[in-house]
């Protein structure tokens, strides 16, 4: 097997069996997931921690270029070179129970439901609300380092580029530090330049999607830190980053991100806070009046759940509709283009997040009586420029559908279906508006009879390029 992983090219994540050896299996990896679960007269091998969360939560993780032999009762590890290594055994906290469906129709449901539960997690034991103080352990960056960032790059493919560009917004509006945000894929082929005075911030649910990392080792080999924020504990991601922020979102079954996203879009909040306090671009009191509204997020939340009969109405009376066109503007453009992409991942209805100012710029051809058009319309800075958008949609007939802050009289004047949001900070505003949009999609597929969990084509990880 280690001869023959030798002349194999591209990537892979191998166990192999032989008729001449029962009760072995061999096990090889190169740049896509491979763990090792540690049970009692039981070893396994699987892709990601949920396939075998019922049986074991002690886990190895294998690295590249590393080989394992496997039998009911030992495991051994090598490496490239053929040497029997000592492997770390890591413990996985995830109760079992938060890997099944516990009486919901869908993961993607329950998933949707757990996020307050999700958000409390992530932010457990990292706010010093009284010295308006950020704890995060495993950050890796001393303080002369954080003082000294002249750049950010943020890094991610999907969802999670959503939550990165989220990031961007607050990064540059807080700490006033340039920051650009890339789709992984082309971050590793675009030649960006870097140097020493940068971070670049890579964000992954599961520690292992493959663009992803290859940016992360590229950033690495021209001499930037690095920080990781993702979900699975011992992932690649987390294990080769040099600073780690982890989400605490527990195990994501459905392909559909939810509570992964809303809980990176936390992590982000606290990584901004913990550079602002050190660089002192927060002050004391600014980082406990952010931190009071965090706290408050969950029961925000929980309140928004409350109403999902009601959104599933709206979606009943559209879910026939063979195009959507999602906007948004500044903080809350990213969550357009989420909001866009859960209809068409798990629906199969075409759908467009756009920034709401390029409206006039081609997307308005598209209006008419039979689109609707869902507008993010949080109170902000922007709020006047959004209703604007608005009225323009319905001039041409589009169905309006509103995400808005509680209170607002203006907009169920020029709206057809309104979803309102409690009140919050411009910048919390995101976490609360995505969720509307998360439970319309789910609604919409479930009333199209789609498979929600497990939407055509696409995979929970993209492990290969």
């Amino acid at each position: 097997m280690q001869e023959a992983v030798k002349e194999i090219r591209g990537s892979y994540a191998l166990g192999v069996m032989s008729n001449d050896e029962p009760g072995v299996i061999i096990a090889a990896r190169k740049d896509t997931p491979l763990i090792i679960g540690v049970g009692k007269n039981e070893n396994f091998i699987a892709s990601d921690i949920p396939a075998i969360l019922s049986r074991t939560r002690d886990i190895i993780s294998l690295d590249d270029g590393e080989t394992a032999m496997l039998t009911n009762s030992d495991i051994k590890v090598f490496d490239s070179g053929g040497k029997n290594i000592k492997k770390k055994i890591t413990r996985i906290l995830w109760n079992p129970k938060k890997a099944e469906k516990e009486g919901y129709r869908h993961f993607m449901l329950k998933e949707i439901f757990e996020q307050p539960r999700a958000i409390e997690d992530t932010l457990r034991g990292k706010l010093d609300i009284d010295n308006g103080r950020i704890h995060l352990a495993d950050i890796g960056l001393s303080p002369s380092y954080v003082r000294n960032i002249k750049k950010i790059f943020i890094v991610a493919c999907g969802t999670a580029y959503h939550a990165g560009m989220t990031g961007k917004f607050l990064i540059e509006k807080i700490l006033k530090i340039p920051c650009e945000t890339d789709i992984a894929s082309e971050f590793r082929y675009r030649e960006p330049v870097m140097n020493k005075n940068n971070l670049a911030v890579i964000i992954s649910q599961s520690g292992e999607t493959a663009d992803t990392l290859a940016a992360l080792r590229l950033a690495k080999n021209a001499g930037l830190k690095t920080l990781a924020i993702c979900n699975v504990v011992g992932s690649s991601a987390a294990r080769e980053a040099h600073g780690l922020i982890y989400t605490h979102a527990g195990p994501e079954i459905g392909v559909a991100s939810t509570k992964a996203f809303t809980t990176q879009l936390i992590a982000l909040y606290l990584l901004v806070l913990y550079l602002g306090r050190v660089r002192k671009a927060v002050s004391r009191e600014e980082a406990k009046k952010i931190m009071t509204a965090l706290l408050r997020l969950p029961h925000q939340i929980r309140t928004i759940l409350k109403k999902d009969k009601s959104i599933a109405a709206v979606a009943k009376k559209y879910y026939r509709k063979n195009a959507f066109l999602y906007l948004g503007r500044n903080i809350n453009f990213p969550i357009a283009l989420e909001g866009a992409l859960k209809l068409k991942e798990i629906s199969y209805i075409h759908a467009e997040g756009y920034a709401a100012g390029e409206m006039k710029h081609g997307p308005i051809a598209l209006i008419d009586k039979d689109m609707p058009v869902v507008a993010i319309a949080a109170q902000g800075k922007v709020y006047e420029k959004l209703i604007s958008n608005i009225q323009e949609a319905r001039t041409r007939k589009g169905i309006i559908l509103a995400v808005a802050t509680a209170g607002d009289k203006l907009i169920s004047k020029i709206a057809d279906e309104v979803f309102f949001v409690p009140v919050t900070s411009e910048e919390l505003s995101p976490v609360l508006n995505v969720i509307p949009l998360q439970l319309l999609s789910y609604y919409i597929a479930l009333y199209r009879h789609c498979d929600i969990d497990r939407p055509r084509n696409l995979a929970k990880s993209v492990v290969v390029e």
